[in-house]
């Protein structure tokens, strides 16, 4: 069978298309990673204006106890993440990650209390396997149900006035707010979150009005189609992780320098502290910290440092400590950019290591993260 034939397909595939898109395989699904435009324009375009997103080949998720309780569901979850779900209010989002019995990291996602359930949104790429997890482990509290609707991102500084030409009440939501709203007569769920470092808002949409809606959205002057390629250059840009790149079942949560996204009530000495897996690890290494961390990487000069280059302490290459797990050209920083696992030793803002790029070993400095101020309307 054709390889293309073979891919999934999101509710705007046809769209994108029509829009001139150039199509790659990305987590099983056909997605757009570029429109004529091309990525650098397209970054600029989100930072400077409003870019959309189809993001539909994310998994939506529906956990609901089967008693009906709130608390039931929450409880059920936190026995699967080291996140504070009981104490989320209702109509707020929160991050958070599923973990394994050695601390390390099974996907990364978004948790939203809706009156009696749970609205989830996981990766793509780990979607089966993320269902399965959640069916083996709480399968016999909850019911989890995977939902057939596309998602959309309006992300960028003008993304709240485009909006509230369709939801006045959109200006009135804070970050990781959620709302259910009618969007050009749809029913559909917005969040004011996203993955660009930009204020913006992520859309749930019934699959067979996705289009209408895109379509309304990018007649606005100031929206245009984003691809893959541009959604990469922003989240790297705002220092946010990709699964499969930056981490894993081989990070931890703090050696990925995710320790906010753990809530008081999960640590040790709080309400509801461990009972997820891989806790001892984990309440150990945030108390006493990890070996290694993840950080930023300024390159010197133009060139830019690619995921899997490996980090040397010394210009000779003698002494191998860790390796870039994303890198490329920030459009926005009008550099190289990069992110990647030092020692703690070498973790300090402005330490010098270097990175093999073809056989040369390029100077490299630890950044702060992020590279851009985000924007997030608090």
């Amino acid at each position: 069978m054709d390889e293309t034939a073979a891919l999934k397909k999101t509710p705007l595939h046809a769209l994108h298309l029509s829009l001139g898109a150039r199509m790659v395989p990305f987590a099983g699904y056909d997605m757009p990673v570029q429109y004529p435009a091309g990525v650098m324009k397209e970054h600029l375009q989100t930072r400077t204006a409003a870019g959309l997103f189809d993001v539909s080949h994310m998994g939506q998720v529906i956990v609901k106890a089967k008693s009906g309780s709130y608390e039931d569901a929450a409880l059920a979850l936190e026995s699967l993440v080291p996140v504070d779900i009981l104490g989320l209010a209702e109509g707020r989002q929160r991050y958070g990650f599923f973990t394994d019995e050695t601390g390390g990291i099974l996907d990364d996602l978004m948790i939203t209390h809706l009156d009696d359930h749970l609205f989830v949104v996981v990766n793509a790429a780990c979607k089966e396997a993320d269902l399965a997890h959640l069916h083996t482990h709480i399968g016999d509290r909850c019911d989890i149900t995977l939902l057939n609707r596309a998602l959309i991102a309006l992300q960028g500084p003008r993304a709240v006035e485009v909006l509230a030409e369709l939801w006045a009440d959109v200006a009135a939501m804070k970050f990781m707010d959620v709302r259910h709203c009618r969007l050009h007569d749809v029913s559909c769920l917005v969040s004011r979150s996203g993955y660009s470092g930009e204020d913006g808002f992520e859309i749930s949409v019934p699959s067979d009005k996705a289009e209408d809606v895109a379509m309304r959205l990018l007649e606005h002057p100031d929206v245009q189609a984003i691809g893959l390629g541009a959604r990469d250059s922003l989240r790297l840009e705002a220092g946010l992780c990709l699964y499969g790149n930056d981490i894993d079942t081989t990070t931890s949560p703090v050696e990925a320098a995710l320790e906010w996204a753990m809530q008081k009530a999960r640590r040790s000495g709080g309400a509801r502290a461990g009972g997820f897996p891989g806790s001892g690890r984990i309440l150990s290494e945030l108390e006493n910290g990890a070996a290694r961390r993840r950080v930023g990487l300024k390159p010197e000069g133009k060139a830019p440092v690619r995921g899997h280059a490996k980090l040397y302490a010394d210009a000779e290459g003698k002494t191998e400590i860790g390796e870039v797990t994303s890198g490329g050209f920030g459009p926005s920083v009008e550099g190289p950019v990069a992110m990647g696992y030092v020692p703690v030793s070498h973790a300090a803002i402005g330490t010098q290591v270097y990175a093999e790029v073809r056989g040369k070993f390029l100077p490299v400095a630890v950044s702060a993260l992020p590279f851009v101020k985000p924007t997030y309307k608090r």
